[in-house]
């Protein structure tokens, strides 16, 4: 059994108009959703062998949240594949991952979020900022994951709590 969760960064600032958008951080809604959300998987029991990230510095930070949040004490690893990676690089990353690896949090950005899951089924929602779309597969080994082994387990985002 393999365990991907698909995170998407917190809401980020488009406030300094300077910034390039790799360079972008969280804005005052994305520093309270990022602890909330890990929180909640924290209260679920829900703990990675792995974090891999964008290196973009507003999924990075979400990324780091997370970690602390959850009590990961493991290195994260930045992936500057991430960046602006569509379903099919994401999928490379994702079946990259060394078998021993069951339960994985990936942290980036949309639309490739939004590709990576429709590389598994059928998903016909936006994953908002801070939005969680947990995935088992069916598998011993990441490059055997596929849509004919998935399965949704959950669609989570803050707005779902906080409307």
């Amino acid at each position: 059994m393999k365990k991907l969760y698909i995170i998407r960064h917190a809401k980020s600032s488009w406030k300094d108009t300077s910034l390039g958008d790799y360079d972008r951080p969280l804005n005052k809604r994305g520093k309270k959703d990022a602890p909330f959300m890990a929180k909640v998987l924290k209260e679920k029991n829900i703990s990675p062998d792995a974090i891999i990230s964008s290196p973009a510095k507003r999924a990075k930070t979400t990324a780091q949240i997370f970690a602390k949040e959850i009590n990961f004490t493991k290195p994260i690893v930045y992936n500057k594949n991430i960046y602006e990676a569509d379903g099919g690089e994401l999928k490379h990353v994702i079946t990259s991952l060394k078998d021993k690896v069951k339960t994985v949090f990936i942290f980036g950005h949309n639309p490739g979020l939004n590709m990576l899951v429709e590389n598994f089924l059928e998903f016909d929602e936006n994953i908002p900022t801070c939005g969680i779309v947990e995935l088992e597969f069916d598998c011993k080994k990441w490059s055997e994951i596929s849509s004919k082994n998935v399965k949704l387990i959950s669609f989570d985002y803050p707005k779902k709590h906080n409307p």
